[in-house]
């Protein structure tokens, strides 16, 4: 008997980002149907459908049109400085926008897979698990919490997962991530900073979304952790990519975060007593003073 799963109709949001395109592309693969929602650059896989998550009423209706029956929320605005200084479209995209997705969602019977951060924790402690308690220190970290109480208070079946430091091979919906600005710079032989004193656990946008399907396709509920296995500093990770493509890796130049200017508070910094081996279902986030 085919499982009853086996293929989906699949809506994305952010269908066109560097996550929500490897996910539309992979689901396609696995023979699911896929709706890929985007709203200024066009998704590459799927089918596309143009929506503004905040306009109720436009969410509505291609909820309907699509009749979904699993939907993955990961259109957010990322850009953390941006949040801070325009709290308003912050809030409208980030939980206005997802209050939407996950009333339509509701409507339709459909299975909710929402994308979070690790922005939801200040970064004190690190290797935190699914049941830490949330303390965000920036106002895009407060609005991706506060888009996560909506998932839990609105919809009948949920998946919450936090992810952190998403990178991959391509450019995408017009922007380039970490990895690739890296590449770009050394390659043209600019000098480029990377801080010694913030640890994250980088995630290839592959195999995030590898890690999602498995979700989907088995329907698991709750809050999940889902990041690279390695917790590095950034300037270790930059050297690391560096030494992978063979680029030259001496013009990367440590730098503490002190040296930068922040819009927005940035997570805090600890230096880590020791060093933990992690799995796949802990984020880890740490920086020291």
């Amino acid at each position: 008997m085919e499982d009853k799963w086996s293929r989906l109709r699949l809506l994305i949001t952010g269908a066109s980002g560097l996550y929500g395109s490897k996910l539309a592309n992979l689901a396609e693969k696995n023979g699911h149907k896929v709706f890929s929602v985007y709203n200024q650059h066009q998704a590459a896989f799927g089918r596309p459908v143009r929506l503004e998550i905040s306009d109720k009423e436009q969410v509505q209706k291609i909820f309907e049109e699509v009749a979904p029956e699993v939907v993955v929320h990961a259109a957010t605005l990322t850009d953390v400085d941006k949040c801070e200084l325009n709290k308003e479209l912050a809030w409208k995209t980030n939980v206005e926008g997802t209050e939407n997705i996950a009333r339509a969602t509701k409507t339709e019977n459909a299975f909710l897979m929402y994308i979070s951060t690790d922005y939801v924790f200040n970064g004190e402690t690190g290797q935190y698990k699914e049941t830490d308690s949330p303390d965000p220190i920036n106002y895009y970290g407060l609005t991706k919490l506060r888009a996560e109480e909506q998932v839990k208070t609105i919809t009948n079946e949920y998946c919450i997962t936090r992810t952190s430091v998403i990178y991959g091979a391509t450019p995408a919906a017009g922007k380039i991530n970490f990895a690739l600005w890296l590449l770009n710079n050394l390659k043209k032989g600019e000098k480029v900073k990377a801080l010694i004193d913030q640890w994250n656990s980088p995630t290839l946008n592959t195999n995030l979304a590898r890690m999602s399907l498995e979700i989907i396709e088995r329907r698991l509920t709750g809050t999940f952790h889902l990041s690279g296995a390695t917790r590095i500093s950034r300037y270790d990770f930059a050297r690391m990519v560096a030494q992978t493509f063979n680029v030259e890796a001496s013009a990367i130049i440590p730098t503490a975060a002190k040296e930068f200017s922040w819009v927005a508070r940035p997570l805090a910094r600890r230096k880590p007593r020791r060093y933990w081996k992690i799995n796949h279902s802990q984020l880890n986030v740490r920086c020291k003073k």
